[in-house]
């Protein structure tokens, strides 16, 4: 890609050129900036900052304030990538709440929004779109139902479930959505869809025949040792040299 700011329009060019996306997880200024000075063109201020950053057993416990907080933290870093953000937990449960909770994440900073759901959520969707706010979709594991469904379980397992996810993807699509996050959803499923739509899709957990990857940027450096998905595969232990680094520098203070 280009130097320039990336927007919507060329992320969704990327598809039709064959271009894969990256996308990674901020949460703060200084991972913002440093993200950005690499090039990653899509930044997202995750609600899994409820678990990497807050110390939350899930998603579920995230608030509006949180994410306001965090996304005007990741906005002073003014970067090239596009910006975007999630709608927590129970922040868009009617259209109109909805729209105004994506609206206090752009005058935040955010440039687009992600929310969970397909069908079930089209009149928010369509709400969103219809006001001009970027939106991006969310299928297969939705973290923000771990409760409900009692766990974390890959999709599309079953020609029922795949046939709800085309379904669901296809009407994200036609209601304005310019990308789908796909999440543990069975690579040859996930591949589908991916075929099946035409603006990018963004895997995490569903295989490599996705239009772009997301991750949890504290998976990918092995900021959050105490757990890691099996789905990814750390490029860095930088708990270990913190660690080190810091018991160095307590036995110096300590003579």
């Amino acid at each position: 890609m280009s130097a320039a700011k990336v927007t919507v329009e060329l992320l969704r060019a990327c598809k039709a050129a064959g271009t894969r996306i990256p996308s990674l997880t901020t949460y703060d200024y200084p991972m913002t900036r440093l993200l950005d000075e690499v090039g990653v063109p899509l930044l997202l201020v995750g609600d899994s900052l409820g678990m990497v950053i807050l110390g939350h057993p899930d998603t579920t416990h995230v608030t509006m304030a949180d994410m306001l907080h965090h996304v005007r933290a990741c906005a002073r870093a003014k970067p090239r990538a596009l910006l975007a953000a999630d709608l927590p937990y129970r922040s868009y449960e009617t259209p109109d709440q909805a729209l105004a909770n994506a609206r206090a994440l752009l005058e935040a900073g955010a440039e687009a929004v992600k929310a969970e759901g397909g069908r079930s959520i089209l009149p928010q969707v369509r709400t969103l779109t219809h006001a001009g706010i970027p939106f991006i979709g969310h299928l297969g594991m939705l973290p923000q139902h771990v409760l409900e469904e009692g766990g974390y379980r890959k999709k599309g397992r079953s020609e029922r479930e795949t046939a709800a996810l085309l379904a669901d993807a296809e009407a994200l699509v036609e209601a304005g959505a310019f990308a789908i996050v796909l999440e543990l959803i069975v690579p040859e499923v996930a591949a589908q869809l991916t075929r099946r739509v035409v603006v990018p899709t963004i895997g995490i957990g569903s295989g490599p025949g996705c239009d772009g990857q997301i991750l949890v940027t504290h998976d990918l450096l092995g900021a959050f040792p105490w757990f890691t998905p099996r789905f990814v595969q750390p490029k860095l232990d930088v708990a270990t040299p913190i660690r080190q680094a810091v018991t160095d520098w307590m036995a110096e203070v300590r003579g």
